[in-house]
């Protein structure tokens, strides 16, 4: 059998697989994918599975992963796996310990098109798009590594290396699959997106009521255009629209993400425009701060901590629900807006600002 590079283990369909197992007793069909979602397990230790089988699916389904660095921080909290494809692309993804939840941050891209100054993935620029399977083995191996830990894995987010929403099709169905046979509850999934409204609209179509976060940045055009160029595409009336619509359909929370950048877009009219946006809504938006975090392509800076307490108080105090992000993995470039797989980065002609509000 001719495999693809987009063809791996987490790949299949159930009906699919059944279709490769052809000629197996049908309890076969049961006992593989039992192993591979409900366990967690890899092939070989599916033990009630042929021997002979499971070398078989090796061959003609391997792991679309290839682990080359697992790097670890925050005291073993904070774990950033760095993978190899079929094809030689190279992507990140990171699991994250809190107290009372484990998250994984998944990649839906190699790269990203998107071209957000400040983003390290950005910087580097487009390869190509993820498979499911590549999406779905992500999960996978980092809730067994959790569970190594005696930890369970509760969180998806998709908000490492690529814009979710310009591979809908892969990201979708890899939703559908961590819900309906890993059996994670779709308010414990995050898509992200940039702000590509067609996908937002699509996604108030989709069945499953996952949670939507936006990588918002400013409240105005003039700004944005300059942060996040798919807004010249996409400006914020549009993308309001859309996001309001996406409430209407589902009422999950919509979160906006904003990276406090020192001198651009942590000044008080930042946060009176923000808070003005996000009254908006029926119910109102989630802003989660996050202190801009280094990156080789970009020449201006975060906002320091002072100013990130004195930017999250303007919002309180205008009445939004807002919350600060703790970075975690900053030394390993983990953290929101690092992760660049080791591919080289293009500094950005963004320019530093000092005018303070």
């Amino acid at each position: 059998m001719s495999v693809p590079l987009t063809s791996s283990l987490y790949t299949p369909t159930r009906e699919s697989l059944a279709e490769l197992l052809d000629g197996e007793p049908r309890y076969r069909l049961d006992q593989l994918w039992d192993g591979l979602y409900t366990q967690l397990a890899a092939p070989a230790d599916i033990t009630n599975v042929p021997k002979s089988l499971r070398e078989r699916l090796a061959v003609e389904l391997p792991s679309a992963l290839t682990q080359l660095v697992r790097t670890v921080s925050d005291g073993g909290d904070t774990v950033k796996y760095l993978w190899s494809l079929a094809d030689g692309s190279r992507i990140e993804t990171v699991l994250m310990l809190y107290p009372d939840r484990v998250t994984v941050c998944v990649s839906s891209q190699a790269g990203c098109a998107m071209g957000c100054g400040f983003c390290a993935t950005g910087q580097a620029g487009f390869t190509r798009q993820l498979s499911v399977g590549e999406i779905v083995e992500q999960v996978v191996v980092a809730a067994r590594d959790a569970r190594t830990m005696g930890r369970r894995l509760a969180n998806v987010v998709y908000m490492g290396m690529g814009e979710p929403m310009a591979n809908l099709p892969a990201v979708w169905e890899s939703v559908e699959r961590l819900h309906g046979a890993i059996g994670l509850s779709a308010r414990h999934i995050t898509l992200s997106t940039v702000g590509l409204v067609p996908g937002i609209r699509s996604l108030s179509e989709k069945q499953l009521p996952v949670n939507l976060a936006v990588s918002l940045h400013a409240a105005n055009d003039a700004l944005r255009d300059e942060l996040v160029p798919i807004n010249k595409r996409y400006p914020l009336k549009d993308l309001m629209e859309a996001c309001a619509d996406y409430l209407d359909a589902k009422g999950r929370r919509l979160s906006f993400e904003w990276a406090l950048i020192d001198g651009v877009n942590d000044r008080s009219r930042d946060a009176a425009e923000l808070a003005d946006l996000c009254r908006r809504f029926k119910l109102p938006a989630h802003v989660n701060l996050i202190p801009l975090n280094p990156t080789p392509g970009y020449p201006t800076v975060g906002s320091s901590a002072a100013h990130v307490a004195k930017f999250h108080q303007s919002l309180v105090g205008l009445g939004i629900n807002a919350t600060v992000r703790r970075n975690r993995g900053t030394d390993i470039d983990a953290a929101c807006g690092q992760l660049a797989a080791g591919q080289p980065v293009v500094l950005s002609s963004a320019r530093a600002r000092s005018d303070k509000g």
